[in-house]
């Protein structure tokens, strides 16, 4: 059953190249997923190296120990906002590198029942780690008007949030909404034609920020880069959406202009286009790195 998710890892050469630089080193993946990043990562380094892979869902987690099949990885079931303190238990002073791969797994998206895709029918969910008590059902049936609307505009940054909340809350007086059909079917009702990006889109985007705390996550783990990375290390950072790849090129600024880092790659790196035509899924990904000095 597993095998019908797989997970092909994006800018994989790329970040090896630029975060890899000790071949026997430590590194964090702070999303570990289906473990395509990871067992790339430990093609290239050497028997002694180590490679701590954190994610809040148990079900990759336990995916990706059986598909990497390495015992230079130790999965942890913990945010990446942890690492620090997961590297300080384990005795260990800071990571040579560290990957935050901010996209959704292949397993997540394809799988209708944990609620990502407006493609499959399924319950409103959307939570990375399911032992969470906030869902996208929750908050579609029981937030008031204002929390909807700001969500939608700041996560999703949707121009119709008050069309679409007020039909949301419409249409919860009549019954829960509690399927990712039934909220698609909504939006399009208020939002007509957009091209080749389906109207609840921005909607699904929003509440998935919203459910896991996305960009809360990444500014914490910013703020806890030196607990993580030691002197020379690195941290790099792929972005799937403007939102986020916005608030890690701000606070990139920051540390850069507040002293003791390096900004390794001044441009933000994409996948090439060979790499789009074979997974189409890397396309909108941008890649910063940075270095502790």
């Amino acid at each position: 059953m597993q095998e019908q998710w797989t997970h092909i890892p994006i800018l994989a050469q790329e970040i090896a190249d630029l975060l890899l630089l000790n071949p026997h080193g430590v590194y964090v993946d702070g999303t570990l997923g289906l473990g395509g990043h990871t067992k790339f990562f430990l093609s290239k380094l050497s028997p002694n190296a180590k490679i701590f892979g954190f994610d809040r869902d148990t079900q990759a987690l336990a995916m990706a120990q059986e598909r990497v099949s390495d015992e230079r990885l130790t999965a942890v079931h913990a945010s990446y906002t942890q690492a620090g303190k997961v590297l300080k238990e384990a005795a260990i002073s800071g990571a040579d590198g560290a990957l935050f791969d901010l996209g959704l797994s292949s397993y997540q998206l394809d799988n209708p029942a944990r609620g990502f895709s407006l493609l499959r029918d399924g319950p409103l969910d959307m939570r990375f780690d399911i032992t969470a008590e906030l869902t996208a059902e929750k908050i579609v049936n029981e937030w008031g008007l204002a929390e909807l609307e700001r969500i939608f505009v700041e996560y999703g940054e949707e121009r119709n949030f008050h069309s679409i909340a007020m039909a949301i809350m419409a249409k919860r007086r009549e019954e829960r909404i509690d399927t990712t059909f039934k909220l698609k079917n909504i939006v399009e009702q208020v939002v007509r034609g957009r091209g080749k990006i389906h109207p609840a889109t921005q909607i699904f985007q929003a509440l998935r920020i919203a459910v896991n705390d996305e960009l809360g996550a990444v500014e914490k783990v910013i703020d806890t880069l030196p607990d993580i990375i030691k002197p020379s290390g690195r941290a790099a950072v792929l972005t799937f959406h403007s939102l986020e790849d916005r608030l890690v090129k701000q606070r990139f600024k920051e540390l850069v202009s507040g002293g003791g880092w390096k900004l390794v790659n001044k441009h933000v790196i994409v996948p090439s286009y060979e790499e789009v035509r074979a997974n189409s899924r890397s396309r909108s990904a941008k890649l910063r790195i940075i270095e502790r000095i």
